[in-house]
């Protein structure tokens, strides 16, 4: 299920920042009274009424400038509002409205996107300032008055963005098909994947419209099962590629990792790994999906006998939050080693699924508290009661202790590697959940 996408746009040092970082409670945009701060977009997952969405933060749209920063900062808004579902368009009472404004309400009613018109700045309690109806000549409708600062009318604001979201739907995809998502930066290989892909398999079955907007959903059967690959390459780079595309391509990945059950990671041989990789991954990391690390161009690399061994421990490196994680060396152009994914993805799929015995798990406990005793505190020793799974996708584990402080980070790892020691869930996260004796 894909959620809503919120865009916050408006001329350059109207709040836009402050409001943002106010609704999602983080301090995440940098705010600073200086028109321009704001110059990439920024994303949060946020919550209203229950229903979750993305907001997007985006830099000023300044219509007519000749300067290249605001240029830039205009054209990423502009993305922002291809993809969103609803834009929240911010105007400023003190400054009051303005030709710009105006200019940019233009730009906003061509996008045919529903537009919910605030106005900031009004901080003062009492009735509202007669300047504050001027707004309404933008032709947007009833304008919502708010405070960013102090918080006052966010709540108003985000009823009246939450009437704008579209239905929520069900992905309409059967029980053994595996969602693969295949994420990484642009021009890391994801087009020239799926195209082997569908070049080599006979049994494609259809090409569906995704529940992600632009976005082609593939569908391909064979002797390892169904799947759908979320495409997330709609973004193509020639020679160059825009700061606002490169932003523009983490948000896509993220709407397909949280729709996924199993995230590939493509990584440019060529480049090697950057931190944009270690971003994305972590974001499937952090959401409980399957991993896999497919190291792409590989047959541009002038190889030696420890070429891939030295890839190996930068990835090791690079990637230590998620070790479970498998790597794969492949050629999308020449389709090295390509045919071994669909049985990875499949493996890593059922490991992510995964689901252990309780009177098997609670064996496993008993034989690796009797071999590394739990540790101790002021003379009180941890005790591991009990071991339950709660969940899988990830696999998630409820631990039942006497005292949770006791459980410290090292032996829970320690437990970990005994339960990965013995069951494998190579590819997939675990979860553990503490519970001390005497919790609910």
């Amino acid at each position: 299920m894909s959620k809503p996408i919120v865009a916050i746009v408006g001329r350059p040092n109207v709040g836009k920042s402050t409001l943002f970082n106010k609704i999602t409670g983080k301090r995440i945009s940098i705010v600073e009274d200086t028109p321009g701060v704001t110059r990439d977009r920024i994303y949060s997952d946020c919550e209203w009424r229950g229903r979750q969405f993305t907001m997007i933060d985006t830099g000023g749209i300044e219509p007519k400038t000749d300067d290249m920063i605001l240029a830039m900062m205009r054209m990423q808004s502009e993305i922002a509002i291809q993809h969103a579902d609803v834009i929240i368009f911010m105007t400023d009472m003190k400054t009051g409205l303005t030709a710009s404004d105006m200019e940019v309400s233009y730009m906003l009613k061509k996008s045919r996107k529903p537009i919910v018109l605030c106005v900031n700045k009004v901080d003062g309690v009492g009735n509202t300032p007669p300047e504050f109806y001027e707004f309404y000549n933008l032709g947007l409708g009833d304008p919502i008055a708010v405070s960013s600062v102090h918080g006052s009318g966010t709540g108003d604001l985000l009823d009246a963005v939450f009437e704008h979201f579209p239905e929520e739907q069900e992905e309409a995809t059967d029980d053994d098909t595996i969602k693969v998502a295949v994420i990484g930066k642009p021009n890391s290989g994801k087009s020239s994947l799926i195209n082997r892909i569908l070049g080599e398999e006979r049994l494609l079955v259809s090409d569906i419209a995704g529940t992600t907007r632009d976005a082609i959903d593939t569908q391909v059967e064979n002797e390892y099962g169904k799947f759908t690959f979320i495409d997330t390459a709609g973004i193509r780079r020639k020679s160059k590629v825009t700061e606002a595309v490169e932003h523009y391509s983490v948000l896509r990945s993220y709407m397909a990792v949280d729709r996924a059950d199993v995230c590939v990671v493509m990584i440019d041989a060529s480049e090697g790994i950057t931190e944009q990789d270690t971003k994305i991954s972590g974001y499937a990391h952090e959401a409980g999906k399957a991993v896999i690390l497919v190291v792409n161009k590989w047959d541009l690399i002038e190889k030696d006998d420890k070429t891939m061994q030295e890839f190996r421990k930068d990835i090791a490196v690079k990637f230590s939050y998620m070790s479970y994680a498998p790597s794969l060396f492949i050629s999308a152009k020449t389709g090295q080693r390509v045919h071994k994914l669909f049985e990875l993805i499949k493996f890593v799929a059922d490991q992510n699924s995964m689901r252990i015995p309780t009177g098997i798990l609670n064996e496993l406990l008993a034989r690796a508290t009797t071999r590394v005793q739990p540790p101790t505190d002021k003379g009180k020793r941890l005790k591991v009661l009990y071991m339950t799974q709660a969940s899988t996708k990830p696999p998630t584990f409820v631990i039942f202790v006497n005292d949770a402080e006791l459980f410290h980070f090292s032996y829970q790892r320690y437990i970990e590697n005994q339960i990965r020691e013995s069951f494998g869930l190579e590819g997939t996260p675990v979860r553990f959940i503490v519970r001390q004796r005497g919790d609910n």
